[in-house]
């Protein structure tokens, strides 16, 4: 490297020299010949490593063919007589005068640059003209050589620098088998179980772990042996990975950590060499901590591929099996893994002896949730007005990702709007961007599609109210949302784990009076409806076929899983009944339906006038929430405009009172000199001034300031799905009830794209 920047210095060097010469001039072969034989070149330097000559000349005259002939002659006559001196000291001797040369016809001397291209020798060109001094310059022994072995060194050290990067990567390409996990001994993660809310359970199992590493003798004197394996299964986003985490930044000891996906890679054989190669290290570092993220990617079922060829992660499996039960007595190394999908796992790897524990760590509770809430607002700048507790109520079906990011949003959206605290009102609007996505201001629609979608809000929120087992409804609003273009939130009143088959049936009602409200108050139904049947009739179908809630087919279910793992949830379900009763399932999941229909247009055309009532309101306002979406429901509209004016009326004349306190005041600060015991009452009524408009602020907060609100959004809620079918007739915990968008392809499979099932 050195010699190759010692030769590009020099050609750089070179090349900045001769840019700072002057008046150099670029010949051409013939021209420098020319040149040399008129006798016009004072000297020439050849130089055999370029090939090139070099020298000063006097540039042929172009005054005319009579000065340039009788310049020729002069300057042939003057070498001619110069030739003839052996030592000239002064040109005058040789009878020529200089003076007179130089002043009249041979001008000012340039230098030239010139290749030497041809068959002809220069040795014998300058052979034929002795008056012009002529020098060799040959290029030196070391230069040379190493010019002409430059390229070879050039690849020879291309070529080292490309295995010492193929070197580097995994320490050669014979280390493929050894393990990636990273262990944290040193720099260990951050965080601790104090982090860690919501699922106070799972924390207990872990710090079991983490205390028997730290003082092992005080389980192996009363002869316990702590599990050799524990599996946290849930949810995503439940917070597997960070109890993970918190037993790593608590145990003390080394903790080595991977992912199910690092195990096997190109070569056969690789998955069981890492995993060797894994438990060797965890070994010799015990007492230690293993953690397998994702482990559902190495420990799948194994025996129900399609394929006949050899399956390398079914090798990795077996290689993991052993490991993990040839562990020694008190090896002191406890294996910690983490899924969402431990129904794929195989059953050898969930027996005693290699996971022995199995800690769910499931959706948090209205509590859990609370506790998450705190756990993420630290650090944040939260707003008096903003109650956890009512976030967590709010927020049913929600995992600590979920609140986790809640809050993220929250700060987003104050420090955009160039606020210091984060306020309830930043909480809120969050938390509807979170379920259904952005608001679609720019959306620009006509009168009647306005009118239909404030129709089909008003249904779901009037059958969902008049219902009593219904969720009750918090908000209504027609502003689009995502794919959504108005939407009516139900929010529990308390958690649900079970649901009963006449609140199954309400919640279909509810889900049709959209449709209902279409069919009874617009000139015809729409495609708005799309995602409600689709939720409806899934629900009324899975009464019938898993929950053995119809009474015509009675307590059967209907539609086995087939467990086979690999074929996807596709082809999951075979159908194990025949045709007639495939016929009956439908005929009943229809009556289903159909009474849904019929109870929903009952309530819709009993109360067409309050229905007409509160579109109108909404056409107005766009959102309703809060007291004035309790008022509409009521019919008590009435009465809350009245209380909506008194109390706007009260803060008008407050906000007045306290302009005039403030004005009597400083006008008797700067006018007369009041001695300040003898003050007049200013400083009491601008205190109360400054507390009554509060107050009024804040009962007005869900009356007049509405509109505002409807352009923000607030009171969202996070709806879980609308069936757990791995679960005993659980269903929404809080539902939201939409107007679809028209879109043909989204008539018929609207699941993935609506804001309602985006959760």
């Amino acid at each position: 490297m050195a010699l190759i920047f010692m030769f590009l210095a020099s050609q750089f060097i070179g090349l900045g020299q001769a840019g700072q010469s002057q008046k150099t001039d670029t010949l051409i072969t013939s021209d420098f010949v020319t040149a040399v034989k008129e006798e016009r070149v004072i000297n020439v330097t050849f130089d055999a490593g370029s090939n090139s000559v070099s020298g000063s000349y006097y540039p042929a005259a172009t005054a005319g063919n009579g000065a340039a002939s009788a310049f020729n002659t002069a300057f042939r006559a003057l070498n001619a007589a110069l030739s003839t001196q052996q030592m000239v000291s002064d040109t005058a001797s040789a009878g020529v005068s200089t003076e007179d040369i130089a002043s009249s016809t041979l001008g000012e001397a340039r230098k030239y640059t010139a290749t030497w291209v041809g068959q002809d020798s220069l040795g014998e060109l300058m052979a034929d003209h002795p008056s012009i001094q002529y020098e060799v310059k040959l290029p030196s022994g070391i230069l040379s050589a190493v010019l002409s072995y430059l390229p070879m060194i050039l690849l020879a050290v291309f070529f080292v620098w490309m295995f010492y990067q193929m070197s580097k990567a995994n320490n050669s390409q014979m280390s493929f088998g050894k393990t990636k996990a990273k262990m944290a001994s040193e720099e260990r993660p951050d965080v601790h179980f104090s982090d860690v809310a919501g699922v106070d359970e799972a924390v207990e199992e872990m710090q079991e772990v983490r205390d028997f590493l730290a003082n092992p003798k005080k389980y192996q004197d009363i002869g316990a042996k702590i599990p050799r394996g524990c599996l946290l299964v849930g949810p995503p986003g439940t917070g597997k990975t960070l109890l993970a985490r918190a037993v790593a930044g608590e145990a003390g000891v080394p903790f080595f950590s991977i992912s199910g996906s690092d195990f096997v890679e190109m070569f056969v054989g690789v998955g069981a060499s890492r995993v060797r190669d894994l438990f060797k290290q965890a070994k010799e570092a015990a007492p230690a901590i293993i953690f397998i993220d994702e482990i559902d990617a190495v420990g799948r079922q194994r025996g129900t591929g399609l394929g006949g060829g050899h399956d390398e992660r079914e090798q990795t499996l077996n290689q993991l099996l052993v490991e993990m039960d040839g562990f020694e007595a008190n090896s002191s190394v406890v294996l910690i893994a983490a899924t969402n999908r431990s129904d794929v796992l195989d059953p050898a790897l969930l027996r005693p002896g290699r996971f022995d524990r199995q800690i769910v760590v499931d959706v948090p509770d209205v509590r859990g949730r609370e506790k998450i809430l705190a756990v993420h607002a630290k650090g944040k700048p939260i707003a008096q007005d903003v109650e956890l507790d009512k976030i967590a109520k709010l927020t049913p079906g929600f995992t600590g990702a979920d609140l986790a990011n809640l809050l993220n949003e929250s700060a987003l959206l104050t420090a955009r709007r160039n606020k210091q605290v984060i306020s309830m009102q930043e909480v809120t609007e969050s938390m509807e961007r979170v379920i259904a996505g952005p608001e679609r201001k720019g959306r620009v629609m006509d009168d009647d599609t306005k009118r239909t979608i404030a129709y089909h809000e008003s249904g779901h929120a009037l059958v969902g109210h008049t219902l009593p087992k219904a969720d009750p409804v918090h908000k209504i609003s027609i502003v689009s949302r995502g794919r959504a273009l108005g939407y009516t939130l139900s929010i529990p009143k308390e958690d649900k784990v079970l649901n009963s088959r006449s609140e199954m049936l309400q919640e279909l009602a509810v889900l049709l009076g959209g449709r209902v409200a279409e069919e009874i108050f617009c000139e015809d139904i729409t495609t708005g409806a799309s995602n409600d049947l689709e939720r409806a009739t899934k629900i009324a179908r899975q009464m019938v076929t898993q929950y053995g809630m119809s009474s015509e087919l009675g307590t059967q279910i209907f539609g086995q899983p087939n467990h086979e793992v690999f074929l996807g949830r596709d082809y999951g379900n075979t159908q194990d009944y025949s045709e007639e009763t495939a016929r009956r399932i439908d005929d009943e999941v229809a009556r289903i339906m159909k009474q849904a229909h019929d109870t929903a247009y009952e309530i819709l055309s009993v109360h067409k006038d309050q229905m007409d009532l509160m579109a109108s309101v909404l056409l107005e306002r766009e959102t309703v929430d809060g007291d004035a979406c309790q008022a509409l429901l009521d019919n008590t509209w009435a009465e809350y405009l009245a209380h909506e004016q008194s109390e706007e009326g009260r803060a008008q004349r407050e906000a007045a009172a306290t302009t005039v306190a403030h004005d009597i005041s400083a006008e008797a600060s700067t006018t007369v000199a009041v001695p300040v015991s003898t003050a007049p009452a200013a400083p009491t009524a601008s205190t109360v001034s400054m507390s009554a408009p509060a107050t009024g602020n804040a009962a007005n907060e869900n009356g007049a300031a509405a509109a505002t609100t409807s352009a923000n959004g607030s009171g969202a809620v996070n709806p879980s799905t609308a069936l757990d079918t791995n679960a005993a007739a659980v269903v929404d915990s809080s539902s939201i009830h939409s107007t679809d968008e028209a879109n043909p392809s989204h008539n018929t499979n609207s699941s993935g794209e609506d804001a309602e099932d985006s959760r």
